[in-house]
């Protein structure tokens, strides 16, 4: 039977339509193994954005055995047909995608997850990763030639991940750019406390009262390397700064007597002396992890409790919490940024020194700059981009700290500690870069800074003043 000329015209419009709608959305492909940051090519991971990560995890100190349950709410950001998380050496067993089981397969540190449908754009999905084994904490170049990452103690394990290592113990899109919300349970032997991120909102015995389960909870988003479960025997102290912010400070009772500075008090002062020059403090709670790990050689800034593999002086101290806002509420886009943390944390130490009336900041910036002649390797790294192996080169934190030092003498008192918490505001809970922050300087001060930012930051070789 032949249509009629409307008839015709109708079908044609339905199929105009109907390539239309086909064209506007485009076939399921996979997500990238990366994030795109060339200091580590396949961390992270494209496709989707990760919103909040519920982790269970069980440890056997006498095997050093980790049994991991991890689920991943994310947020498709295209159509896709496959999509891959971070994992290192651990055994996967078992995937599910929306409560249905999906197909994986392992490429080098990378899972690649195949969902039996594809997931649409703007879709948030659950992934869910069942996995164990023994981590292994990694060595080389970048972390000072020392172990990080996963690592082993007498009594459980001290975990510290910066730059590449939360992908030891759990999967995940292992990148700072790609921040998230966090529930963390921690099932150890009786007698251990795990001690994780945020606040401890449940505390319970399991297997007939022999295993205790720690549950943590991170409310605001954070880089996955901030991410820890330190396992140990602690003893635990537990109150408020004199501003009100609560705080959490566990210490290895081996350690008893032998720091030189009191970890609790000097954590509740500087994180409130903080809040009046840097902004307000960003996290629901404040605190320290000290465990007796000195193969570690290093503390790091785990977000509400920096970890120290043993305090070594109040500096430490007032570094990691500054590290609160500069690296942890607002992180790197890159890791080449990476001065944009160490320089303003080393900065942050001279800031400190002042305010107690010991050396002013100007003074600790010359005493810097004239420790280092000008044939030194030290001003030979660009601190811009100082290379993955040396990421965490001294020049990172102390020419970082300079830079500053230089601004603030450019542009005045007035403008620089306006734009120290503008710049916290701005970007709280996100992602920045050098570039940003010099257009934000600049435009806080009215002045042009391309030369400082280039002699102190873009170029090698000792900058003349």
């Amino acid at each position: 039977m032949a249509l009629s000329r409307s008839a015709r015209l109708a079908a044609l419009t339905v199929a105009a339509t109907s390539f239309c709608l086909i064209a506007a959305s485009p076939a399921p492909t996979p997500g990238s193994d990366g994030i795109g940051d060339t200091y580590f090519p396949q961390l992270g991971n494209g496709g989707f954005d990760a919103r909040h990560y519920d982790l269970d995890v069980a440890y056997n100190p006498d095997t050093d055995r980790l049994d991991g349950r991890t689920t991943v709410t994310a947020r498709a950001t295209q159509n896709l047909s496959s999509f891959d998380l971070d994992l290192q050496k651990l055994t996967v067993t078992r995937v599910e995608v929306d409560g249905r089981r999906a197909e994986f397969t392992r490429t080098g540190d990378e899972i690649v997850i195949t969902p039996r449908s594809a997931i649409r754009k703007n879709h948030t999905f659950k992934v869910t990763v069942t996995y164990g084994g023994v981590p292994e904490a990694l060595n080389g170049p970048i972390v000072f030639g020392s172990d990080y990452g996963w690592m082993k103690t007498d009594d459980g394990v001290f975990v510290a991940c910066e730059p590449n290592a939360a992908s030891t113990w759990f999967p995940s899109s292992d990148h700072p750019a790609d921040k998230a919300t966090y529930d963390i349970r921690i099932k150890a032997p009786k007698g251990l406390t795990g001690v994780s991120n945020g606040r401890l909102v449940d505390t319970y015995t399991t297997d007939r009262g022999t295993q205790t389960v720690n549950h943590w909870r991170e409310s605001k988003p954070m880089a996955t390397y901030l991410a820890t479960a330190s396992i140990g025997r602690f003893d635990v102290q537990q109150g408020r700064t004199p501003a009100g912010t609560p705080i959490y400070v566990a210490i290895d009772p081996v350690l008893k007597g032998s720091n030189t500075v009191d970890v609790y008090a000097v954590t509740a002062e500087a994180t409130d002396y903080w809040s009046q020059v840097f902004g307000p403090y960003p996290f629901e709670e404040t605190g320290a992890v000290v465990d007796d790990m000195p193969q570690a050689g290093f503390s790091l800034e785990t977000q509400t409790k920096p970890s120290y593999s043993a305090v070594r002086s109040e500096s430490t101290i007032v570094h990691e919490l500054a590290h609160q806002w500069f690296g942890d509420s607002v992180s790197v886009d890159r890791w080449k940024d990476i001065w944009l943390n160490e320089g303003f944390a080393t900065y942050a130490q001279w800031l400190w020194s002042e305010h107690k009336g010991i050396r002013s900041a100007h003074d600790s910036f010359q005493a810097a700059y004239d420790a280092r002649p000008a044939d030194s390797t030290f001003w030979n790294i660009i601190v811009a981009n100082p290379q993955r192996d040396t990421m965490f080169a001294s020049a990172v934190y102390q020419r970082g700290a300079m830079t500053l030092q230089r601004i603030r003498e450019r542009i005045g008192d007035q403008a620089f500690f306006k734009l120290l918490p503008a710049w916290t505001k701005l970007n709280r809970y996100g992602n920045a870069n050098t570039g940003d922050f010099q257009r934000l300087a600049e435009k806080i001060s009215g002045k042009n800074l391309d030369t400082i930012f280039y002699s102190w930051l873009y170029r090698p070789g000792k900058p003349s003043l």
